[in-house]
């Protein structure tokens, strides 16, 4: 099996997820994505949505981006409201984003959208084998639901920052329902 390598540096890149909560999965996509663009664009998607499957508001998610990303001036973050996917949803992303070189997504739906709009690439190519970590977003949500350890699916410093907010303790009280998948 050839070694991985790095994709080469381009100008612009994009990715929009849901980042809800940020766990280990994302953080080592989201620094792939920081060196692989002189200018990122990180989208908070469903940024408009609080239920279930997003328990965090999007200050709150910008809030978790910002300890895993740090004060990176290349990158900026979006927020990306849900219009119900579509026509109008590629419409308002295409608009927002500008020309890009690259889109990341795992999404097969967005990607059927947006690749007559942009190369697109799984998030996969960013992160070195020994790096990748098969999380995602619903299992981190179901194992706060169920009391279970979800802090050792998260980066440490977004397991503390979302204790010391009380959002999980939130999350429980208020959409204490079952997360469906899709992460």
């Amino acid at each position: 099996m050839p070694e991985w390598e790095a994709p080469p540096v381009v100008d612009r890149v994009a990715m929009i997820a849901r980042w809800k909560p940020v766990h280990l999965g994302h953080a080592a996509v989201l620094e792939g994505l920081a060196r692989a663009g002189r200018h990122v664009v990180v989208g908070i998607g469903s940024s408009n949505v609080y239920d279930a499957r997003n328990p965090f508001t999007a200050g709150e998610t910008r809030s978790m981006l910002a300890l895993v990303l740090g004060d990176l001036p290349h990158v900026e973050v979006r927020e990306v409201p849900d219009l119900g996917h579509g026509p109008r949803w590629r419409a308002m992303v295409v608009d927002m984003l500008g020309p890009l070189d690259v889109f990341f997504t795992a999404n097969a739906y967005v990607k059927s959208l947006l690749e007559r709009d942009y190369r697109v690439v799984h998030p996969v190519h960013l992160v070195p084998p020994e790096r990748r970590v098969r999380i995602d977003g619903t299992m981190v949500r179901r194992a706060m639901l169920a009391g279970e350890d979800w802090r050792s699916l998260v980066p440490p410093a977004v397991a503390e920052w979302l204790d010391a907010q009380g959002l999980v303790t939130r999350f429980l009280r208020e959409l204490g329902g079952h997360p469906t998948p899709d992460g």
